[in-house]
């Protein structure tokens, strides 16, 4: 069995070398002697852990023998920082990130500004000039919130092609204009892309796609409603055109009927994503926090 003996690098980062396989977490405990968990909970959050070079955040990521493990001394080195953009989780395979509002998921044949893929693909090239970033799915330039990018065609194509099977739970929420009648349902239509916007039949035309939305009224307040919201499927502009066609357009959405916008931007975040990793088969589960601002809107009292 081989040895987990560090290796002292110049950089004074501590490098580790896996004997059998483990979980990182049990993997740590063993390798730093005395440490506790909770510490070494911090070291992952601190993304001062990396595996064969990668950053990982992941308590759980599988070892196997022959992987490198290293805790960087030195966190400003390898600190991913940007201000549109959070790294939640990375490993070899593919970067969970959590895109603000205003930012593009990636490029379009019409728009070539700078987008989230570009500023992965910079980053992921600072390790090595041809790693690249590969598009899974995107999330609109006003929404914010959680999303999944590939680090190999491989990983991209088994994500795309086996996208429903894998991703068990992807939840919105947002603020729309009203008071939502029903406490919870669904809305289902067929959505067709006419690049300006999205229209929307009931019925089958032969054009659009089968489009479902399930729905939570979470409260109402001032006019406003905040929900919940389970997309079924992921077509474009799905959440904003089914919440219009139930005239309860999202705040701050004035291409689908917003008269409102209080907080300055489109009141729509994925907050929640829940899949099967494509290789390790793990399930992995993410989820951030409800925008501070969305919370503010339903607490104002106005006048």
């Amino acid at each position: 069995m081989r040895s987990n003996k560090p290796h002292n690098k110049p950089s004074a980062d501590t490098q580790f070398t896996v004997g059998e396989p483990a979980e990182l977490m049990t993997f740590l405990l063993k390798a730093l002697s005395g440490i506790s968990r909770t510490r070494v909970k911090t070291l992952l959050t601190n993304r001062v852990v990396m595996v064969d070079n990668v950053i990982t955040t992941q308590y759980n990521s599988r070892l196997n023998p022959g992987m490198t493990v290293t805790v960087c001394r030195n966190r400003q080195s390898h600190e991913f920082r940007n201000p549109m953009l959070k790294i939640v989780y990375e490993d070899n395979y593919l970067i969970v990130v959590e895109k603000k509002e205003g930012l593009l998921s990636v490029a379009t044949d019409h728009v070539k500004e700078r987008t989230a893929q570009h500023i992965l693909q910079e980053y992921v090239r600072l390790q090595n000039r041809r790693n690249r970033i590969y598009v899974v799915h995107r999330l609109d330039r006003e929404t914010s919130g959680l999303m999944m990018y590939a680090k190999d065609e491989q990983t991209q194509n088994h994500l795309r092609d086996n996208w429903h099977d894998i991703v068990s739970d992807r939840r919105y929420v947002a603020v729309v204009e009203g008071d939502m009648e029903e406490d919870a349902g669904t809305i289902r239509s067929f959505l067709t892309d006419r690049k300006l916007y999205v229209a929307s039949k009931d019925y089958d035309d032969g054009e659009g796609k089968l489009s479902i939305t399930h729905f939570r009224t979470i409260k109402r307040a001032n006019g406003l409603s905040l929900l919940e919201l389970n997309l079924e499927t992921g077509r474009k502009n799905q959440i904003r055109v089914h919440l219009s066609e139930k005239r309860h357009p999202i705040v701050g959405d004035e291409r689908y009927g917003s008269e409102t916008n209080p907080i300055g931007r489109l009141a729509l975040h994925a907050f929640k994503l829940c899949f099967t990793h494509p290789v390790t088969h793990q399930p992995m589960e993410f989820e951030t926090p409800y925008p501070a601002l969305f919370k503010k809107l339903m607490l104002k009292q106005r006048q």
